[in-house]
Order: C-alpha cells, then structure tokens, then sequence
C-alpha cells in the first residue's frame, strides 16, 4: 500500500495485515511521511529487501510497524538480531520447482513465520504462482505465509490447498498484485468478494 485515501478504504475490509514496501526501485514504494491511523486489528508489515539493521528500526519507529518482513537474501543472523528486538520477523523465499527446503532449517527459530512466493525476475508482485504441491518437501515447523500470484482465479486451487497436510502450516494468504488497479493500489470490491469467497471454505 502507498496510497493514503486506497489504505484507509482497505482497512475498512479490516484485513489482518496491511504491506508497506520500503524498497525504492518498487512500483509500490512507500513514501509516505507517516501512515493513518489504523483499527488495531490491523498489522502493518514493513517489507524490506538486503536492508541494513538499523535501516529497519528507524523504519520501523517511523511508521509505528508491527511486522517485519524481509524479502532479500537477509542471514539468520539479521533475523536473530530482529527478533532479539523483540520484532516479529516474516522471511520470504522465492519458490520454484527445484527450491532447496533444506536452507530453511538455518532460519528456523530466529524468525516467526516464512513466506513462501514464486520465484521471478523481482524480489515480489511478479503476478504469478508456484506449484504448490512442492511445499509437500517442507516438513519444518514454523508456519507460512502463502504468496505469490493470488487472486479470485485462485479460489478452487485454494480449496484444494487446504485439503492437504502441509496446509496445516499456512499461517495466512498473502496477496497483492491481482487485486491491483496500479502498483500498490489495490480494489476494494474484488478484495472484498475474495475474504468472501475464503470465508465459505
């Protein structure tokens, strides 16, 4: 989100996170000076990529963030450090068919949830999703954020989704550029036919 007036019309569908990229070369950078006030229901998740430590706490002071989510090639030290601060801490990996799920095991207990995208040319919003029968090799613990590419024509996959075991470990679905009108700007009534549709599983 980046828009002031999109953010406080999203935050009416109160959605349990809000994203807040702090990645100049995004689309969706966010350059606001400060962020309106949102019901508390709401996290608001900054996302950072190759960050530096003390980048993200200034970061995080500003715009009073809840949520730390980190989309480079961030080391389970960055992590501890974080989390150490006590900041909840996402860290996202681009997934294909070939991902090592053993690169995981370094990041276990230092951080508090994965986030798992398709791999593509950007760090995220590609726009497009994984095979999620892949995330079948994951057999870790920490729970996971589901992303990359979702959209209404994802319900029916999703269904299936969460009939499989690893779904036991999806913590949330995370979504972004199907639901946009330009980057960062998101749509209210296909977000909210969305929640609607999840809401009948």
């Amino acid at each position: 989100m980046k828009n002031l007036e999109n953010i406080q019309e999203i935050s009416t569908l109160e959605p349990d996170f809000l994203g807040f990229i702090f990645w100049e070369p995004s689309k969706r950078y966010c350059n606001l000076d400060s962020l309106p006030i949102l019901p508390k229901s709401i996290k608001k998740v900054g996302v950072f990529v190759n960050a530096y430590f003390y980048d993200i706490l200034e970061k995080l002071k500003q715009y009073e963030l809840n949520i730390v989510q980190l989309h480079g090639k961030e080391s389970p030290t960055l992590c501890k450090d974080l989390k150490e601060e006590n900041i909840t801490v996402i860290k996202a990996f681009s997934i294909d068919d070939d991902f090592d799920f053993s690169i995981l095991k370094h990041y276990e207990n230092r951080i508090d949830y994965f986030l798992f995208d398709s791999k593509g040319k950007l760090p995220g919003g590609n726009g497009a999703t994984f095979d999620w029968k892949v995330l079948e090799k994951y057999n870790g613990n920490t729970p996971f954020f589901l992303s990359g590419g979702i959209g209404l024509n994802q319900i029916d996959q999703l269904k299936d989704f969460f009939n499989t075991k690893v779904s036991k470990k999806c913590y949330a679905i995370d979504v972004n550029s199907q639901f946009e009108t330009e980057p960062g700007i998101k749509s209210k009534n296909e977000l909210k036919e969305f929640q609607q549709q999840l809401n009948t599983f």
